[in-house]
């Protein structure tokens, strides 16, 4: 039966009757302590997974020498009583635009198909320390640049959920999305400077979690926007999302942002919740998933919370915080991709060499005051957020949809998932359910710079609430039954 059709599920099955490569991070980890298997038998699982799905096209490279001799290494290092972290052996994926020495770093283009990092990135290198089982690299959007996951040069990653028709895998953490959905990985690290690991946690039934600027060291990786780059997890829970985000959190002299003193808040002492009015949505959203949102919102209140309608004003229009995030995104992409951009023998996709050269209509002095903006609208945020838990508001303005040349069919993601990068937010994407087509959909819960631990607080507890369960997509038509 097509993905399509398949009715979802409202709970997980039994921990026991779930098998190993649908599993959370934190349920194979608790396996790895307890014997019931190791992490050289993990990680072949998840090598023969990845081999026999390479259909799904999620990975651009395979290490499959390297992952068995860290799952080794790992095996013995337990043997012997030594943990090294609270996911110890447990295998990851990460995004081609992060540097691990000796494989290569494309980015997602063929113009950088040559390309084989002479370094290890520092999220490289602490998923290592923690006794982390790398497989390999998964593939992305060219540059980073686009949510809807499509890469016609280097082959875009396919979507799951529907066998029968090439709809947006999300981007640009493209393949990381789609590893964990399939089963190729069970945690996979994304980049997120417009959406783009929320985007595929969205279209794919998975939690996507953004953090604050500075928790995570981007040294090593390919920036997009410097000013607004952060990398984040996507996972099958909030609770493996919060567990590797702490592996990768802390100072790096590689990335001066890490060493800046965090902002602190002490987050309010309620059930209440701002949800973001309907006439402040940056877009209008498909009927279809306008109704499940209004169904989300009445199981979450069915839960004890307060839903609170918030009218933000007029500094925090939400279309205008969109579009600031965009100019500033455009213009730092130009500074480093331009003049590839203008080179008509490099082999971009028409698509990012448009974006790309339409950054250089954003001057320094318009990119400057885009950046007073987002001071302003950061404290403006905190203060509107300061009495209530986080802000709901929707991840999109419909499902995934059949890819499209000029790759304007999911203009809506970027309209509702952009304005967390401008406020500089901690933003997590939840799923929800999904749609009259069987295809997922899923909202956003924001807080203000900072206030991580207390947003993934609040996102673990309205995981439960949402009742999503934890579905999969029929995986026979990928060879993956």
């Amino acid at each position: 039966m097509p993905a399509a059709q398949q009715p979802a599920r409202s709970a997980p099955p039994p921990e026991q009757d779930i098998p190993l490569h649908f599993r959370g991070a934190l349920e194979l980890a608790d396996a790895i302590r307890t014997g019931d298997t190791d992490s050289r038998a993990l990680t072949r699982l998840f090598l023969d997974r990845i081999q026999r799905g390479s259909g799904l096209r999620a990975f651009t490279h395979v290490a499959e020498e390297r992952a068995e001799a860290l799952a080794e290494a790992a095996d013995r290092l337990l043997a012997a009583g030594i943990l090294l972290g609270p996911l110890h052996g447990v295998p990851v994926a990460v995004k081609d635009s992060i540097a691990w020495e000796g494989t290569p770093l494309s980015g997602g283009s063929l113009a950088r198909a040559d390309c084989i990092s002479d370094n290890t990135s520092a999220v490289v290198r602490r998923l290592i320390a923690s006794g982390m089982v790398v497989l390999g690299k998964t593939a992305m959007t060219e540059f980073a640049f686009g949510l809807s996951g499509q890469n016609p040069t280097c082959g875009t990653t396919r979507n799951p959920w529907d066998a029968l028709q090439d709809r947006a895998p999300g981007g640009s953490s493209s393949g990381s999305g789609v590893a964990v959905a399939a089963g190729l990985a069970p945690i996979a690290i994304g980049g997120d400077t417009g959406g783009s690991v929320r985007a595929p946690a969205l279209m794919n039934h998975l939690v996507g979690y953004k953090p604050s600027s500075g928790l995570v060291s981007r040294a090593g990786c390919l920036p997009l926007s410097p000013t607004l780059d952060v990398l984040g997890p996507i996972a099958r829970t909030v609770e493996d999302a919060r567990i590797l985000t702490a592996v990768l959190t802390g100072p790096d002299s590689g990335d001066p942002v890490t060493l800046t003193p965090q902002p602190t808040s002490t987050p309010p002492g309620t059930r209440a919740l701002a949800v973001l009015a309907e006439e402040a949505w940056p877009v209008s959203m498909h009927p279809d998933a306008a109704e499940h949102w209004r169904r989300a919102l009445e199981r979450i209140a069915g839960s004890g919370w307060t839903l609170e309608t918030w009218s933000p004003p007029a500094i925090l229009d939400f279309d205008r915080l969109g579009r600031d995030n965009s100019a500033i995104l455009a213009h730092e992409a130009y500074q480093r991709y331009g003049a590839l951009a203008r080179d008509e023998a490099a082999p971009l996709w028409s698509v990012i060499r448009s974006r790309i050269r339409a950054g250089a209509e954003v001057g320094t002095r318009a990119h400057a005051a885009a950046l007073e903006r987002r001071q302003a609208v950061q404290e403006r945020f905190a203060r509107e957020m300061a009495s209530v838990a986080g802000l709901l508001m929707p991840g999109s303005d419909q499902s995934a949809r059949t890819l499209d040349p000029e790759d304007e069919r999911h203009a809506g993601l970027g309209a509702f998932l952009r304005p967390a990068n401008f406020l500089g937010a901690a933003a997590v994407a939840l799923p929800s359910g999904r749609d009259s087509d069987g295809m997922p959909l899923g909202l956003q819960l924001l807080t203000p710079d900072g206030t991580d631990a207390s947003l993934l607080r609040v996102a673990s507890a309205l995981e439960g609430a949402l009742g999503a369960g934890r579905p999969v997509p029929d995986l026979g038509p990928w060879r993956l039954t």
